[in-house]
């Protein structure tokens, strides 16, 4: 049996839900992962491009595409095969965190009233 790897950061499960439906580049990767998250992760560039460098040396995305933009490398990011599956594991494990509490029968909040006989 494997170890449960730990839980992703809340802007590392955006960025990689941000690349899940097609490639993006930096901009658009930070515009998507905070229409994502309801405007929860707002990433700077340089949280960004960390994420991507890690996440790339990990496997889970890897560069699509570069291209020179006004003497500028732009680079335009996938997610891998091996990123979708730890988003999903990810999804999968947050989804049954969830459900401990959702599905948990809720008590009564009205303070219960005791009589005392007379």
């Amino acid at each position: 049996m494997t170890k449960p790897s730990a839980p992703m950061r809340e802007p590392t499960y955006f960025i990689l839900a941000a690349l899940q439906d097609e490639p993006l580049h930096g901009y658009a990767i930070v515009k998507r992962a905070q229409e994502l998250s309801e405007g929860r992760v707002r990433l700077t560039t340089g949280t960004l491009y960390a994420a991507l460098d890690r996440l790339t040396g990990e496997e889970l995305v890897r560069v699509a595409e570069e291209t020179v933009v006004n003497g500028r490398a732009r680079r335009t990011y996938e997610l891998t095969e091996r990123g979708l599956s730890a988003l999903q594991e990810e999804a999968a494990r947050m989804a049954a965190a969830a459900r401990i509490v959702r599905d948990r029968p809720t008590r009564s909040m009205v303070p219960t009233v005791r009589t005392v006989p007379a």
